[in-house]
C-alpha cells in the first residue's frame, strides 16, 4: 500500500485487484479449509467465524481505490473523543452531550479534511444564519469541509 500511495484512486484501484485480490482470495480459501479443522468456540474459531461474517467489509478496499486498507485515521481521530467520554458524563442534560458530540464532529470533520477548525467554524457562524436550508437541502453541500469554496476560505 506504501507503494501504491501516490497513484490516483483508479491507478490504485487496478494496482490492489491485480496484486492484493490474489492474496486475499488465498486468505479466504485457507479459511475455508482451515474453518472445519478447529473448534468453533477456540479463539481461532471465532476469529475465522469473525472474518467470513466481515469479508465483504474485508473486501471493500479493492473495490475503491480512495479507500485505505487501515482505519487507523478514523480511529485516531475518535480517540480524543472515547478518552473525554467520561468528562463528558457532567455535560449537564443529554441535549448538552448532544451538542457537545455535534461540536467535536464538525472540528475533526474539518481536521479531516485540512483545514483550520477555528476559521472553519468563523466561517459556518457567520454564512450560515439565514441559509433556508429546510427548503433547500441541497445547499447545505456549499458548506461542507470538502466543498470547493470551504476549502479556499479556511485553510
Amino acid at each position: 500500500e506504501k507503494k501504491l500511495e501516490d497513484l490516483s484512486s483508479e491507478q490504485r484501484k487496478s494496482k490492489r485487484l491485480e496484486r492484493e485480490k490474489p492474496v486475499l482470495e488465498a486468505f479466504w480459501a485457507w479459511i475455508d479449509s482451515t474453518r472445519g479443522k478447529v473448534l468453533p468456540k477456540s479463539k481461532l474459531g471465532e476469529a475465522l467465524t469473525y472474518a467470513l461474517n466481515h469479508k465483504r467489509e474485508f473486501m471493500n478496499y479493492l473495490q475503491d481505490g480512495s479507500c485505505s486498507i487501515s482505519n487507523n485515521l478514523a480511529e485516531n481521530s475518535i480517540r480524543p473523543f472515547t478518552i473525554g467520554r467520561k468528562n463528558w458524563l457532567f455535560s449537564g442534560s443529554p441535549k448538552g452531550a448532544s451538542a457537545s458530540a455535534a461540536v467535536y464532529s464538525i472540528i475533526e470533520s474539518a481536521k479531516a479534511n485540512g483545514l483550520n477548525p477555528f476559521k472553519y467554524l468563523q466561517f459556518i457562524f457567520s454564512q450560515l444564519p439565514g441559509v433556508q436550508f429546510g427548503q433547500h437541502p441541497e445547499f447545505l453541500e456549499d458548506y461542507l469541509p470538502w466543498s470547493p469554496e470551504v476549502q479556499e476560505a479556511c485553510q
